[in-house]
């Protein structure tokens, strides 16, 4: 008997804009809640409906969980999903004399609508409250993650106290949002260098995923492979990412998502047709709108139309292939003579946003795997609860970006990013620590705000994008926007010439985390 762990690490950078009316990055939300988040959590209702018996796994960000709250982005939007609908009625029209386009036309205004009443009608624009549903059945674990997915090793390496305060702070959100201590954590990008088990210990963290090679090259080598959790020497347990599965889910190349019948990402009438089709949805810029007609067909330029039936159909086949390679390896594994856990951790983004068909595999995958004797799912939790006693292992340092070290986020594209961020976070620790004992109502609003800035700048997406070069125009200027008001606010808080003003539009502007907690720069 062996266990399968499907953990689904759901993050989005902290994106919102009151300055403008319309915000090309915040369609980043946008999407993932439309192709993501929504087809997620319908297929985890409609599981419990059916009285299936899972387990799932959910890493829901303090950046994520702050824009499902934000009532200025949620009114946004419910207004993309109109546009969105009007979009699709206007393709109803354009499409009427092209049976097929037609079809396609009435599959996106249906999906778009359905979206548009469980969204507002049904569940009132609040999806945390429908995850601490689906939690309070004990068919998800929701588990915590740093504060704004600050890359730990480097915060770490630069100031103890501003990785100390990366993981607190995520802390405390997931205590304010769930009335529940967190038993797990996200290490952003499976991010972990030696010393950062103390920091979990404090913040009373059970558990957390590594890669592969996190554990593999731990000291002393882990007796059971990547298949048992080894606890850390501070005391939470490294569970670490098995390799197989990852790569048949993940992989564009050898994994199912590369199917030819799948639904071609990139293809979007948003960048197909004359501007005056595209309505309201475009804003006059040339975008993804997620109307999108073809099929991957093959690795050349020619696409031929989507069939909706053949993709799901090759869902269902590749849910029946995953489980029975699952099945296959957890009775090799088996034979060892201990009960193994498989982890099988994944972005929630690709479930839907990049393969559009993930959400229905990962159902027809959980339906079949309720029926299976020889290992059932699990989360971490669960296991270590069943499973105590473990090994002693220090982790090596390791992440699961390219080449499975920082070099992603520590590159000649993005390094120049940290020596500011290393002044920035040892200013943050001087002025809080010079505020210790007698901070006023005002100088606490400053500290709060400082410790914003500084948590936002230290987000690891932005070093992603500069190096993948994918937004690095934003990236670049949301660390560098970030950076600067964080020293606004310092020089003229610490020259006493900080006026009332200056900082309630620091506040409009970045306004998440209501109830930082400062005092952990100390």
């Amino acid at each position: 008997m062996g266990f399968l762990a499907l953990v689904l690490h759901a993050h989005l950078p902290f994106v919102r804009h009151p300055e403008h009316e319309h915000f090309l990055e915040e369609d980043w939300f946008f999407e993932a809640v439309t192709e993501t988040y929504i087809p997620l959590l319908r297929m985890m209702q409609r599981l419990v409906d059916d009285n299936v018996p899972f387990k799932l796994t959910m890493s829901l960000t303090p950046t994520l969980c702050a824009m499902l709250q934000d009532e200025l982005l949620l009114k946004r939007y419910v207004r993309h999903l109109d546009n969105l609908i009007d979009l699709a009625a206007r393709e109803q029209e354009r499409n009427r004399n092209h049976p097929q386009l037609r079809e396609l036309a009435d599959f996106y205004f249906n999906l778009f609508s359905e979206n548009r009443g469980v969204f507002v009608d049904e569940w009132k624009g609040d999806l945390l409250s429908i995850f601490g549903e689906l939690r309070d059945t004990g068919a998800i674990e929701i588990i915590a993650s740093a504060a704004t997915h600050g890359l730990l090793p480097i915060v770490q390496q630069q100031s103890i106290q501003a990785a100390r305060a990366q993981v607190l702070i995520g802390r405390d959100v997931y205590v304010d949002l769930f009335d529940a201590e967190p038993a797990g954590f996200w290490l952003p990008e499976c991010a972990y260098a030696p010393g950062l088990d103390p920091i979990l210990q404090e913040a009373n963290i059970r558990w957390f995923v590594l890669d592969t090679h996190g554990l593999l090259f731990g000291k002393p080598r882990p007796r059971r492979s990547l298949y048992a959790p080894c606890f850390t020497p501070s005391g939470p347990a490294a569970f670490a990412r098995d390799s197989d599965s990852s790569r048949q889910v993940w992989s564009a190349q050898e994994g199912y998502p590369g199917d030819p019948v799948y639904r071609e990402f990139y293809r979007d009438i948003g960048f197909d047709l004359p501007m005056q089709n595209l309505g309201p949805v475009a804003q006059g810029t040339r975008k993804f709108s997620g109307v999108k007609y073809y099929r991957i067909t093959g690795r050349g330029d020619e696409k031929q139309l989507y069939d909706r039936a053949a993709a799901e159909n090759a869902a269902t086949k590749h849910a029946s292939h995953f489980l029975e390679q699952r099945r296959q390896q957890i009775r090799e594994i088996s034979e060892l003579d201990f009960a193994p856990i498989i982890v099988a951790p994944f972005d929630a983004e690709l479930f839907g946003h990049w393969w559009f068909e993930g959400p229905s595999f990962l159902e027809q995958f959980i339906r079949r795997a309720a029926n299976q004797r020889d290992f059932s799912l699990t989360t971490p939790s669960e296991y270590l609860a069943t499973h105590p006693t473990q090994q002693i292992v220090e982790p090596s340092a390791s992440t699961w970006g390219e080449n499975g070290h920082l070099g992603v986020w520590l590159d000649e594209s993005n390094a120049w990013i940290y020596p500011h961020l290393h002044v920035a976070a040892e200013r943050m620790s001087e002025a809080a620590r010079s505020h210790a004992e007698n901070a006023s109502p005002f100088a606490d609003r400053v500290l709060k705000q400082l410790a914003r800035e500084l948590l936002l700048a230290q987000s690891s997406d932005w070093a992603f994008l500069m190096k993948t070069g994918t937004a690095r125009e934003y990236a670049t200027k949301r660390i560098t926007d970030h950076l600067v008001r964080f020293n606004q606010l310092h020089d003229q808080f610490v020259t006493n010439g900080l006026d009332e003003e200056f900082l309630r539009n620091y506040e409009w502007r970045d306004n998440l985390f209501p109830n930082v907690n400062w005092r952990y720069y100390i």
